[in-house]
């Protein structure tokens, strides 16, 4: 069963949050309109991802579980 936020899962639900939203580069400034981030889990934490299109730095966040 699919939420209203998107996704099936809590990971799923969080990362459409991320996904999508306006993200300005902490580096260099770029705004990406379309952000896209990705999630990886080691079973302690879950990790998403964004790299900036305009300068290829990557912003993380991390989230213990």
């Amino acid at each position: 069963m699919s939420s209203r936020t998107g996704g099936t899962t809590a990971f799923d639900r969080l990362r459409a949050r991320f996904d999508g939203r306006p993200h300005v580069c902490e580096e260099c400034g770029f705004v990406d309109e379309e952000s896209e981030w990705t999630a990886a889990t080691t079973g302690a934490t879950v990790e998403y991802r964004h790299e900036c299109p305009g300068c290829g730095e990557a912003t993380v966040r991390r989230y213990r579980l």
